[in-house]
């Protein structure tokens, strides 16, 4: 008889540490799926980030390719104003 109470206990020992091991397996997945969440967020930010850095070295590169399509148009203009002064 004491060896089926044994028993009992241990059925009921082992029942119990399963079912929290289901329990931590849920919390865990639980905690797995926040962090998820908050990757994405994250993810997401960094994209809009690149995304505007990329828009604004573009805007850049525009910028001084026009300065510096200006400074050789001005320079141009520069020559032709002098070869014109020698010429008179």
């Amino acid at each position: 008889m004491a060896a089926e109470h044994k028993e009992e206990v241990s059925g009921g020992t082992a029942e119990a540490d399963l079912a929290q091991a289901f329990k931590d397996i849920a919390r865990g997945e639980s905690a797995a799926a926040a962090l998820e969440n908050h990757l994405d967020s994250l993810e997401k930010k960094i994209e809009e980030l690149l995304a505007k850095a990329d828009k604004e070295e573009q805007k850049l590169k525009a910028q001084d390719n026009k300065a510096s399509s200006d400074d050789a148009s001005a320079a141009k203009e520069t020559e032709n104003q002098d070869t014109e002064n020698q010429a008179a």
